[in-house]
């Protein structure tokens, strides 16, 4: 039963922004709940994901947890499903064919299809070919160190200021407990929880503008999401539905979901780490809502 009256597909909420149906975000390991947990008025009554039950994944491509697949007879299981992705079955090898890897599908039965005979040197074309592909890559990466390196010289000797991009996005394991924003944000709001600054919209509109943007230099969303140990591939997959929603309002409400003990101190925290003052003090303004509360 589903917690929308606007939204008849479970599989959407209802933005009070837009004023339409949207749909809701999907997470490797996790399926959605109706209308993402949230009412018509924005209320929340149930988280927005839940985790895959066992014997059930979701690789990030579907919004619900489907059924592990079963190797077919005489298959071997090369990778057990986990939660994140599906069965992997190898054939046994044969007296004259190859070793053959294949993925099943729930409830379909895959025969194996004998591998095509290789033309004699073909392992050795395919090596140099692959080896002459690395090498030039290997060669543009050096060339683009280069010209970032140089770059960056430049703007040091002209005396502009210049900020480092952790490109690893380096996660932190566990929240840290550093009182260094504590000179801008008071304890009240430090102690609120994380969902304070989704319930402000105001406040979320400015951090929007903020940290969205990809402005080279400047670390936006996408270091937010690493810091909070979310992986690369679920970060491309929010920026490509950028047009429809907020990669940032879709990294607080997971966060929020996976870690509902997490407070604005935590995510004031990570906005340290990032160097970016300037959304910490935008958090500032919830103190009016805190207030409230």
């Amino acid at each position: 039963m589903g917690h929308s009256e606007r939204c008849q597909d479970l599989d959407t909420y209802f933005d009070k922004v837009s004023l339409e149906c949207k749909q809701c975000p999907p997470i490797p390991g996790h399926g959605i709940t109706p209308n993402c947990g949230y009412d018509d008025q924005g209320g929340r009554h149930e988280p927005p994901h839940k985790e895959c039950k066992n014997g059930t994944f979701n690789d990030g491509r579907s919004a619900h947890c489907k059924p592990c697949a079963r190797c077919p007879p005489g298959f071997i299981y090369a990778s057990p499903c986990n939660t994140t992705s599906d069965t992997e079955c190898q054939a046994p090898r044969g007296t004259t064919g190859h070793p053959l890897t294949i993925q099943t599908k729930p409830n379909q039965a895959t025969a194996p299809t004998p591998s095509p005979p290789e033309a004699p040197g073909a392992g050795i074309i395919w090596a140099l070919a692959f080896a002459i592909f690395i090498g030039i890559a290997l060669g543009v990466v050096c060339a683009c160190l280069f010209w970032r390196r140089r770059k960056r010289g430049q703007h040091g000797a002209l005396g502009y200021p210049r900020r480092s991009i952790n490109s690893g996005f380096s996660p932190l394991s566990a929240p840290p407990h550093s009182n260094d924003s504590g000179h801008v944000l008071s304890p009240d709001i430090q102690s609120a929880p994380l969902q304070t600054v989704l319930d402000n919209l105001d406040v979320l509109e400015e951090l929007v503008v903020l940290l969205d943007p990809e402005n080279q230099g400047v670390k936006n969303t996408k270091h937010l999401a690493s810091h909070c140990s979310f992986p690369a591939t679920w970060i491309t997959y929010i920026y490509s539905m950028k047009e429809s929603k907020s990669p940032l309002k879709a990294v607080l409400e997971a966060v929020s979901s996976r870690h509902p003990d997490w407070t604005v101190g935590h995510l004031a925290e990570r906005l340290k780490l990032m160097e970016r003052n300037d959304a910490i003090a935008v958090l500032s303004k919830l103190g009016v809502s805190v207030m409230q509360v």
